[in-house]
């Protein structure tokens, strides 16, 4: 077995031991397929988990998903105890039929927040998103004292986050206004007016940066 191998089975095994656990305690919570992924996509957005209803396939039955993005591994057993339980609470609307986000999903209502407590959390509301701000409390964190052990001893390793494709500068590819003999215009990157000439169908003229002196009439 790789080095590699040791890690990702140490997290994957507590993650799926937490998720169990929650389970045992909250019998309502659904059985899932656990995924570990990136939660950055080189934007200033981060996923640190999300419950995805039946997007896995075993025969017959269709199954649950439960992601947790390898970049909030970093932040510790607790933050990563609370992602689950806040993955937990869409996992019990599901189950029980709760509608517990408004405003096409974007919203978590009320509903959302009572589930949320009855996991053990403590949940704030956020002023875009709702009650979304989570805190594992003290009498919490001591239920799952057994499996915060068990997540502190097997997150040894966490994803880097994505560079931002940016980068924090200015794009150099601006856009170029060009104009062809007959007064046409277009309006283009520079990286695409730059990779050869382009003609008019009409006239049969260039079509030139209308910054240039020789361009347009």
């Amino acid at each position: 077995m790789t080095d590699s191998d040791t890690i990702t089975s140490l997290f994957v095994i507590a993650l799926e031991n937490t998720w169990a656990a929650i389970r045992a305690r909250h019998p309502d919570v659904p059985d899932v397929v656990l995924t570990v992924g990136a939660g950055s996509t080189g934007t200033s957005e981060m996923t640190l988990g999300h419950f995805a209803p039946n997007r896995w396939i075993r025969g017959e039955y269709e199954l649950h998903e439960l992601f947790v993005g390898g970049e909030g591994l970093q932040h510790g057993p607790t933050d990563v105890l609370g992602t689950l339980l806040n993955e937990a609470a869409p996992g019990l609307a599901v189950v029980r039929g709760i509608k517990d986000t408004s405003r096409q999903g974007r919203w978590h209502n009320e509903r959302y927040r009572a589930l949320g407590e009855e996991l053990g959390l403590t949940l704030s509301q956020h002023p875009k998103i709702g009650w979304s701000i989570t805190v594992v409390p003290d009498h919490t964190r001591a239920l799952y004292r057994d499996q915060l052990d068990e997540l502190a001893f097997a997150l040894v390793a966490y994803r880097r986050r994505e560079p931002n494709r940016r980068d924090g500068r200015k794009s150099n590819n601006k856009a170029v206004s060009a104009e062809c003999d007959c007064g046409r215009k277009i309006r283009l990157s520079s990286g695409a007016f730059e990779t050869g000439p382009i003609y008019c169908g009409n006239c049969l003229g260039e079509f030139r940066d209308r910054r240039d002196p020789k361009a347009g009439r």
